[in-house]
């Protein structure tokens, strides 16, 4: 038995001033790619998994029309050498947005379908934060997303996917998806399964999975920083009764639409004026500080300094703030000796409007072998700590920081590029803030350009009645 494996993997502000190209993206194959999926052991002894390539770059702004052309094409040509196959699994991410291509997900599944033809059976893995369309929905036989955000069932939900895949070509009952849209669009730092009322809307998944006729139940909240007409949260079941899948469907549905305006931040979120004004006076640390807007992992560009120039305003110090991309910065602090001073010109690299910070800094680390675009410098600007990147990179675990000799856990403040804290920074937060901040992925989305999404959809229109229509994919009648 014979299954391919492979996809392609980012997210896409629509508001973004970055166009993403290829060397944004990191191509993993072979066993490395086994490894990520979790099907590198022996749970599967009679099937042999042919990995192809994934390509996966941090959440940005569009992808170049060209960069995913390039892609596709490279992909469908190992999928051609690769045949005949019994079963592929994709290993995508669902809110990518592609210049002139409405549904990139659905051209790209629709292609890998066309070429295998319609009695190989396709999985897909997805993040939650995806977008799924009836075009989508039509070309496969197994769905499985994420349950947890912040994201640490990423290999599980991998693994949830082939297992179902193999059970089906081992003579297991054939399966079927339905969805059924949901007219709701919250930000990803309102809907942390760590909080209410996600939690609970997630933690009866899987007894749904358990119903019979269902066999993988999935809650998607969709993507709201891309004004694009497939942005809507739903739900998204695998099953091998039609009547039970849609029956689930439903109601998974309606739960996240009674639910629709219980949702909240799980930390206190201020503007940024507050959550420095709270700083100034805290008494416990480390003091966390996420950078909402400019948050690499949900779109942002990674490259503002409005926090930073705001806190050398009010003259705080003891701050580590990780991290701001400015390959300019980097180069000017790399061709400098450590330990001795020199005067950088730090913000807006890649494009957002943010106020530049000019400052006298001294060069304390310099990371990368110095010629590729990896370098990264740790620099100290009046009593802080400033990581400068090359590339867009956030800095969400232990390890980033240690590379630098820096101990979170003792640090008075940290200031990260985040929404919700990573799961490695949540627990040493004492305490955390959310900023409020401006760019690319800012919070206040009801202030976003709406020219595309589907309308009505709550909370940008909120007196509207809805009630779930569940639709099946037109392989359940194949």
């Amino acid at each position: 038995m014979k299954i391919v494996l492979g996809g392609i993997h980012t997210e896409c502000s629509t508001y973004s001033p970055l166009v993403q190209t290829a060397d944004d993206f990191r191509i993993v194959r072979g066993r490395a790619l086994l490894e990520d999926c979790g099907l590198d052991g022996d749970r599967f002894q009679d099937v042999s998994f042919k990995p192809l390539f994934h390509a996966r770059a941090i959440p940005g702004g569009p992808v170049a029309p060209d960069c995913y052309t390039g892609f596709k094409t490279a992909f469908l040509e190992e999928l051609t050498a690769a045949l005949p196959v019994d079963g592929v699994l994709l290993i995508m991410h669902g809110a990518m947005h592609v210049l002139g291509i409405e549904d990139t997900e659905g051209d790209w599944i629709s292609a890998v379908r066309a070429l295998v033809g319609q009695d190989v059976p396709i999985a897909v893995s997805y993040d939650l934060h995806g977008n799924v369309t009836q075009k989508i929905i039509d070309q496969i036989d197994i769905f499985c997303a994420y349950r947890t955000a912040p994201h640490i069932d990423i290999r599980q939900t991998h693994m949830r996917a082939a297992a179902q895949l193999v059970d089906q070509l081992r003579g297991g009952a054939r399966r079927y998806v339905g969805w059924a849209p949901v007219p709701v669009l919250h930000p990803g730092e309102r809907t942390s399964t760590e909080d209410e009322p996600a939690r609970s809307l997630y933690r009866q998944l899987p007894d749904i999975d358990r119903q019979t006729g269902i066999c993988d139940a999935n809650l998607m909240i969709g993507y709201v920083w891309a004004d694009s007409a497939r942005a809507t949260a739903a739900a998204v079941v695998t099953g091998t009764d039609r009547d039970a899948i849609g029956r689930a469907a439903s109601d998974i549905a309606q739960g996240y639409w009674t639910a629709r305006a219980r949702f909240d931040f799980g930390v206190p979120a201020k503007t940024l004026d507050e959550c420095l004004d709270d700083a100034a006076s805290a008494s416990t640390g480390p003091f966390v500080l996420a950078d909402s807007g400019d948050n690499p992992t949900g779109g942002g560009v990674g490259d503002r300094t409005d926090v930073l120039h705001a806190w050398l305003a009010q003259g705080l110090t003891e701050g580590v703030f990780a991290a701001i991309a400015d390959p300019s910065a980097v180069k000017a602090a790399w061709n400098a000796v450590e330990g001795t001073p020199l005067s950088l010109r730090i913000g807006g690299a890649f494009g957002s409007p943010c106020p530049p910070v000019s400052a006298a800094a001294i060069v304390r680390k310099k990371l990368g072998d110095g010629t590729s675009a990896d370098r990264e410098v740790l620099v100290e600007i009046a009593g802080n700590l400033v990581i400068l990147t090359e590339r867009r990179k956030p800095f969400h675990d232990l390890s980033d920081f240690a590379r630098f000799e820096i101990d979170p856990e003792k640090a008075c403040f940290l200031i990260v590029k985040s929404g919700y804290l990573s799961p490695q920074l949540a627990p040493i937060a004492n305490p955390s803030r959310m900023a409020l901040t401006e760019g690319a992925v800012h919070q206040a989305i009801s202030e976003l350009s709406n020219t595309r999404r589907p309308f009505p959809c709550h909370p940008f229109q909120q007196d509207f009645q809805w009630h779930p229509a569940p639709h099946l994919s037109k392989r359940a009648y194949l």
